[in-house]
């Protein structure tokens, strides 16, 4: 009897997030405007990424749930205040922008600490996600500066997310591992 093999759904929220996040990236060390970035945000990193989440949730997988759902919103949130700027409907000052980003950085720390139990590739992208979260918060209440540096470091945190996803796919297809992930950092 063949047994039917479900689709891990990291592979489009890990897409959507890695995508969105380099698109907005680019935004932010002024190689785009935000048009892209209000696309990708509102379906690739958002609408999609949240639909993975809800995936995970049918595979048992809490941390998965939380990540996608949580950072999908996050994309859609992000969006939606874009345009409501744009479009002079509400302001959002750089210091409103600095407390959205400073409550997902802190979010972030907590699904940081607990990637720790899944594999180094997916700490090291939450700590990076975390750093660039830090560095957005000090651009936004102090020096757009810390945006630029922000920007790459987050180039490289959407390259660690891209990673994740080629690996899972590469592995599945493999058969094997093909792309190492590395050891959880905390095994119990």
């Amino acid at each position: 009897m063949n047994e039917k093999k479900n689709a891990n759904p990291a592979v489009v929220g890990l897409a959507g997030f890695s995508l969105t996040t380099l698109v907005l990236q680019f935004h932010n060390v002024g190689w785009c405007e935000l048009g892209p970035v209000m696309v990708l945000g509102l379906i690739f990193g958002g609408l999609a990424q949240m639909i993975a989440g809800f995936q995970e949730q049918k595979m048992g997988n809490n941390f998965g749930y939380c990540a996608f759902v949580a950072y999908g919103s996050f994309w859609i949130g992000l969006a939606i205040i874009f345009m409501l700027n744009h479009f002079n409907i509400y302001k959002s000052s750089t210091t409103d922008l600095g407390w959205y980003l400073f409550a997902w950085m802190i979010y972030t720390l907590v699904m940081w600490t607990a990637s720790w139990r899944i594999h180094t590739m997916m700490a090291v992208t939450f700590f990076t996600l975390f750093v660039g979260f830090f560095l957005l918060v000090l651009g936004h209440f102090g020096s757009a500066n810390w945006n630029i540096v922000a920007g790459y470091e987050l180039m490289f945190c959407a390259a660690c997310a891209m990673y994740m996803m080629i690996a899972i796919i590469t592995n599945d297809l493999a058969g094997k591992v093909v792309l190492p992930l590395g050891k959880p950092w905390i095994v119990a």
